[in-house]
């Protein structure tokens, strides 16, 4: 089965689905608004390039000398990376950065910055967890390595039992996956499947700028430091795993605590593809809230606390979340649809961390 042989129910609750597009649409017509970004956005991504590259040019030009003053420096740029892509990368890779496709394409570029590639991201994010969240043999992002089980269909084994556990560890090296081998291994795998002809990409002129963006980024963020800093090269190469466990812990938590909860849904579809829901409606019972009150969170990480929105409207960006949250919530409550939110990020981290531990269970 591929992904296209998947049907959602379009019929069911569709005057749900249709009210709720229409005041969403009659929000920003109604307030005159754009539904891309603001000069806020503008502002808070300069400031998230800024807390990433900014310590960087402190160690490389030699401001910043002490060995413990070149550790905080990595630290921040752990943060920083974590911003950039949730602020500014996320965004422009949905295209709801900005009105104009060019901008859009060149800021997803930044990507390149965190040791990533934008085609490979686009496919596995947008087209395939976006469409098929939750859904067992389709949705990557509840598929990791076998030493994690993110859904009740996946096979136990024993070590499984502790995950709630270990695997806050393992959430930590997301990213240096991202800048050794997972790119690699998803070009090869979207070939093989037919993805990347659909999509009319390149397999051949993807792996050259792929390889040519891996050396890149090695050569800034790896050998130049290796070269200039002035402590031992073993504690260059441990501060810049400092900076990736950093950036991967804050983007495995801030993603996967709006999908892996107890009261998520692992639907599978029928023998001919289809499932019982229509899209939105699948969309709230595999995504959740959380802090919804919180505005330095909502601020900083580029509105992903309103991942049910971001889910419902990935297209329209994310400083508009706060308002649109309301508009589902007012629509959901007449139709009788659950629109499901986490209090506060702590609660939604416990009842991740519930749902590794139920998931470790032979049986859920």
């Amino acid at each position: 089965m591929t992904t296209e042989t998947i049907q959602f129910e379009t019929d069911y609750k569709r005057d749900f689905m249709i009210e709720l597009r229409e005041k969403v649409d009659a929000y920003f017509e109604e307030n005159n608004l754009s539904k891309h970004a603001n000069a806020n956005m503008v502002i808070k991504s300069f400031i998230m390039i800024i807390l990433y590259l900014g310590p960087y040019f402190l160690m490389m030009t030699g401001v910043i000398a002490s060995i413990y003053l070149i550790l905080l420096c990595w630290i921040i740029m752990g943060f920083g990376m974590a911003g950039v892509g949730m602020d500014l990368m996320h965004d422009a890779n949905h295209g709801s950065y900005s009105k104009h496709k060019w901008i859009n394409k060149g800021l997803s570029k930044s990507l390149y910055l965190l040791g990533g590639l934008p085609a490979t991201w686009q496919i596995q994010h947008n087209n395939i967890h976006h469409s098929y969240t939750n859904i067992d043999g389709y949705d990557a992002d509840i598929d990791p390595a076998p030493i994690l089980r993110f859904s009740p269909h996946k096979p136990h084994r024993k070590i499984h039992r502790y995950q709630h556990i270990y695997g806050w560890i393992l959430y930590g090296l997301m990213t240096i996956l991202w800048i050794t081998t997972k790119d690699f291994q998803q070009l090869y795998k979207y070939r093989k499947a037919g993805i990347l002809e659909r999509e009319n990409l390149s397999f051949n002129k993807l792996m050259i700028e792929l390889i040519f963006s891996k050396i890149l980024y090695y050569a800034i963020f790896v050998a130049i430091p290796l070269i200039i800093l002035p402590i031992p090269w073993y504690m260059t190469l441990l501060f810049f795993f400092v900076m990736h466990f950093i950036a991967s812990v804050l983007l495995s938590a801030i993603f996967q605590t709006g999908h892996i909860l107890p009261d998520s849904i692992y639907p599978l579809p029928d023998e001919d593809g289809n499932l019982e829901n229509n899209w939105i409606i699948h969309q709230l019972k595999v995504t959740s809230d959380y802090a919804p009150d919180s505005k330095l969170l909502t601020w900083s990480l580029g509105g992903l606390n309103y991942h049910a929105v971001h889910h419902l409207f990935p297209n329209i960006c994310h400083v508009h979340y706060k308002k649109i949250a309301s508009i589902v919530k007012e629509v959901t409550d007449k139709h009788g649809v659950t629109y499901r939110i986490q209090p506060t990020f702590v609660k939604a981290i416990g009842r991740h961390a519930k749902m590794l531990k139920l998931l470790g269970q032979k049986q859920v």
